[in-house]
C-alpha cells in the first residue's frame, strides 16, 4: 500500500512537470517555473523507474532495504546532516561578512538571516531532544 501511495506521488510529479513544461512553453509562465517542471519530469521519471525496479528485482530491494534500516548508515546520514548544517552555517557566516564588505547589504543580511534561522532551528530541535531523550 505504501508503495503505492509513492507511485502515484511520482506520477503527480511527472504530470505536474509536464504541465509546467507545457505552460512555460506557452509562454504563460516564465522560465523559472518551466524548469521547475523539468526537475520534476526527471525526478518523478527517475522515481517511477527506481519503484519498477524495487518491485522486479528482490536482491535489489533487499539490498535497499537494508541500506536504510542499517544502524550504521542512519548514523553516516544522521553525521552528514550534522556535519552539512555546520559547513552551512560557518560558510553563510562567512558570506554575512564578505558580502557586507562588498559592499552588498540586502545579501548580507539574507546570509546572517540564514545563520541566525538554522541557529535557532538547532536550539528548539536541541531542547525537543533534550527532554525527550
Amino acid at each position: 500500500m505504501k508503495n503505492n501511495r509513492r507511485i502515484i506521488l511520482y506520477i503527480v510529479w511527472l504530470v505536474l512537470g509536464i504541465g509546467l513544461i507545457v505552460l512555460g512553453a506557452m509562454n504563460i509562465i516564465d522560465s523559472f517555473w518551466s524548469g521547475m517542471g523539468g526537475g520534476f519530469l526527471v525526478i518523478g521519471i527517475l522515481r517511477l523507474f527506481h519503484q519498477m525496479r524495487l518491485r522486479k528485482d528482490t536482491d535489489y530491494r533487499e539490498k535497499m532495504e537494508t541500506e536504510v534500516t542499517d544502524e550504521r548508515n542512519r548514523f553516516i546520514r544522521n553525521k552528514a546532516w550534522a556535519w552539512a548544517g555546520y559547513l552551512f552555517v560557518l560558510m553563510a557566516a562567512v558570506a554575512t561578512i564578505v558580502l557586507r564588505i562588498m559592499g552588498q547589504a540586502f545579501l548580507s543580511q539574507c546570509a546572517a538571516f540564514a545563520v541566525s534561522i538554522l541557529v535557532l532551528l538547532y536550539w528548539v530541535s536541541y531542547m525537543i531532544l533534550r527532554k525527550k531523550y
